[in-house]
């Protein structure tokens, strides 16, 4: 509450600012000196109408700010009209990689707990001669100065051209350190050969094409020295060769689910050299995806690990990167599949690893399960016999595993019907229907006294609106609570349109929590293909949700307090306090007729109920909340929680 009290207290006084900046403005804008330079105004005015005299100023302050070599390459994208259709300004590389004198001033006069030497390791093959300079050139310009870039030069003798510019560059700055290597042996070879010449505390992967922002080991120095980092990764954006920026990866924090389901850590890794003591340098087996194999070692290794959730690194996409397309090199997709099995392998899973639809790098990964224990299936139900039929009938004839019970808690229905129901379903082995004597609504406690029926290892909540899709939906939760770092998992929900219901839950303190993609295309890829892979999240809903027994029962069940909004979020979040994962799986799905059974909050004493559980909620986990949702970069907008950029 003190924490809420002071952003108040600073929101108040930002608008006393505001309202003083407004009328020092007044005064201004009617001020003598005001009108007399009105005609100079206009005269800039007229410039920035007419659209040539525009482009000239542009140009001139381009040149200025940016040099020669990126004002061409502006001026030729209006030359050989090759403008995208998606054109802004504010999407070109300079924006991104911007850093005044001013800045690089502070942070290169900044004083660090710490006396670290950051190697950069790049690998060179036939660099073209300007990807190679423009790289070199993004190393010298860091803010922070005690680094090394470490050069093992792999090219053949068709391009010896990379030697002598090396070799011009090691002159100028011994901080450069250059190896003609005798022959190419691979990016994986030629990258340990790279670490071998390095002598830095800490080491960096820097591709020969790409390029890293002015402050990019600035702030790797922050989270080294201020929150003792042994790995540590930042955001990263793809760029064109006319220096438009085509994607923003604005990643979550640390996620190990969604690691193995794509190296989306990969640019810009920083991590100890006491790290790759222990875990060993690239393995050239998994040449193509060397950097996921490393990346999976290391973070296994990792006592702690940073995000930094600023765009400090930057993949040029080219004709023959892999950013570009990666079917283009079927070799890299092989190599990941097979690194990811290796490390699996090593934590004693085992796995079959699958391309998923949207991107062949993207898998699916089919644990194999370990065992088939009985699972509770547990759903509340009042009268709505339409809608509980078709969802029993859809886990009945869809459902291929076979050792599942039914738990249907009876909540004071009140139509002869249900209970004519009920009586038929009695009738079958596995599926129970047990009372609830209480008056009113308690999702909560409801399921609460559902579980106590429960014989079950595994739990799934489950609403009766729910109908089954995927045949092996119990297999797919199930290969991941089996896990013993795991919690819950949840499902990807579709509403009767085949609209996105739920894929996964966002924490935030406006809106407290809210459903990714909520209402997207079924077939929508999402935001770099979110909706077509396992990740960890914050939350799932438990419209269906499956929980290990034992971690239900440790952190305290739901929380009878939450009668009807928020029980399942809050029940995700001490599940994660207590240590275990949340994960979200598109792998299997259903449709929900959503709130269909129970309405929305559209009755006063509805609305009430939903307000009163938004302040224990919020009160709650008001800390959490204020921090922000670990899984959902801090550039995206709250707007529909779509992975929308902030300036958009």
């Amino acid at each position: 509450m003190l924490e809420t009290r002071n952003l108040l207290k600073e929101i108040y006084t930002l608008k006393q600012e505001r309202d003083s900046l407004q009328i020092e403005l007044n005064k201004i804008i009617n001020s003598k000196s005001w009108r007399i330079t009105k005609p100079l105004r206009d005269f800039f005015t007229f410039i920035r109408r007419k659209k040539i005299l525009k482009h000239i100023t542009k140009m001139f302050i381009s040149l200025r700010k940016h040099g020669i070599k990126y004002t061409i390459n502006i001026i030729n994208i209006y030359l050989k009209n090759t403008k995208p259709s998606n054109f802004s300004s504010y999407n070109y590389l300079s924006n991104f990689n911007y850093l005044s004198k001013k800045d690089k001033n502070i942070q290169s006069n900044t004083i660090f707990s710490k006396n670290i030497k950051i190697s950069i390791i790049t690998p060179l093959y036939n660099t073209p001669k300007n990807y190679l300079e423009e790289m070199i050139d993004s190393v010298i310009m860091q803010s922070y100065l005690n680094w090394e870039l470490c050069l093992a030069d792999g090219s053949d003798n068709e391009h010896k051209y990379v030697m002598d510019i090396c070799i011009k560059y090691t002159i100028k700055d011994k901080r450069i350190k250059y190896k003609k290597l005798d022959k190419n042996e691979g990016i994986s070879e030629n990258s340990n050969k790279a670490i071998e010449m390095s002598t830095g505390d800490y080491l960096g992967l820097l591709d020969h094409d790409d390029l890293l922002h002015p402050s990019a080991l600035f702030y790797v120095m922050n989270e080294i020295c201020y929150n003792n980092a042994d790995f540590i990764y930042t955001d990263e954006a793809t760029f064109s060769n006319t220096y438009f920026i085509i994607n923003r990866h604005y990643k979550p924090k640390f996620a190990i689910d969604t690691l193995r389901s794509c190296n989306y850590i990969c640019h810009f890794s920083v991590f100890s050299r006491n790290l790759i003591n222990i875990t060993g340098v690239f393995n050239k087996e998994f040449d193509g995806s060397q950097d996921h194999d490393l990346i999976l070692r290391l973070t296994d290794t990792a006592s702690n690990i940073r995000h930094i959730s600023k765009i400090l690194y930057f993949w040029r996409s080219h004709n023959n990167s892999v950013s570009l397309n990666i079917n283009n090199k079927q070799y890299a997709i092989n190599s990941g599949k097979k690194a990811l099995k290796d490390n699996l392998s090593k934590h004693g899973i085992s796995a079959q690893i699958e391309s998923t639809k949207v991107f062949p790098t993207i898998y699916h990964v089919i644990y194999d399960i370990v065992e088939k224990p009985l699972i509770s299936i547990i759903i509340p139900n009042k009268d709505s016999i339409s809608f509980l039929h078709g969802c029993i009938n859809s886990i009945i004839d869809k459902t291929v595993y076979t050792n599942y019970e039914i738990i249907i808690v009876e909540n004071n229905s009140i139509e002869d019907s249900t209970f004519e129901y009920y009586s038929e379903l009695k009738k079958m082995n596995n599926i129970t229907v047990v009372k609830w004597n209480e008056n009113g609504f308690n999702y909560s406690k409801i399921n609460n006294f559902g579980v106590n029926y429960a014989k079950g290892k595994h739990l799934i909540f489950l609403n009766n609106d729910i109908e089954i899709i995927t045949p092996n939906w119990i297999e797919e939760m199930l290969m991941f609570s089996q896990r013993s770092d795991v919690g819950a998992v949840g499902i990807k929900l579709y509403f009767p349109d085949n609209k996105i219901q739920h894929a996964g839950v966002l924490v935030e303190y406006e809106n407290v929590a809210g459903h990714l993609f909520h209402y997207a295309d079924k077939d929508d890829i999402g935001y770099l293909g979110k909706l077509h892979y396992v990740q960890n999240l914050s939350a799932v809903t438990a419209a269906c949700m499956m929980v290990k027994r034992t971690v239900f029962d440790e952190v305290g069940m739901f929380d009878v307090k939450l009668r009807s909004s928020y029980n399942d979020t809050d029940l995700c979040l001490k599940i994660r306090k207590a240590g275990y994962l949340i994960v979200w799986t598109p792998h299997a799905e259903a449709y929900h007729y959503e709130l269909l059974t129970r309405g929305y909050h559209d009755s006063p004493e509805k609305k009430k109920l939903f307000e009163e559980d938004v302040k224990i909620f919020k009160d709650k986990w008001e800390k959490e909340l204020i921090n922000g949702d670990p899984y959902y970069n801090s550039n995206f907008s709250f707007d529909g929680f779509k992975y929308l950029y902030k300036d958009y």
